[in-house]
């Protein structure tokens, strides 16, 4: 059974509890009905298919109700983060801090001779 963590209840349920809400951190225009057919047609109908990571809207449907964003890998489906709607979507891969500059002799000393 799949346990999905719910960021409001704070705590991981049943994924019978949940229901899928489509895409997450959708791009809206603020004037909808000042759009094309064609834009209307891409934000409202195509969406991306990709394989690995995708940002998702969920809903606790048989808990607290409420609607929340999840990180996940659609190869393994599992669930790699789950934060509250409304929070920018998370950085999962930060940059690697910088290596420390290691001391040799040779930097020290000057080249052996």
């Amino acid at each position: 059974m799949l346990l999905i963590y719910c960021p409001y209840c704070e705590e991981e349920r049943s994924e019978l509890e949940f229901r899928g809400a489509g895409d997450a951190h959708i791009a809206r225009s603020a004037n909808i009905a000042a759009i094309s057919d064609e834009e209307f047609e891409a934000y409202f109908f195509l969406r991306e298919n990709p394989k690995g990571m995708i940002f998702e809207r969920w809903r606790h449907i048989h808990g607290c109700g409420r609607f929340f964003n999840a990180a996940r890998d659609t190869v393994s489906d599992r669930f790699v983060k789950t934060y509250k709607a409304g929070e920018p979507k998370p950085d999962l891969y930060p940059a690697p801090a910088t290596a420390a500059t290691v001391e040799t002799y040779e930097a020290l000393e000057g080249d052996a001779q």
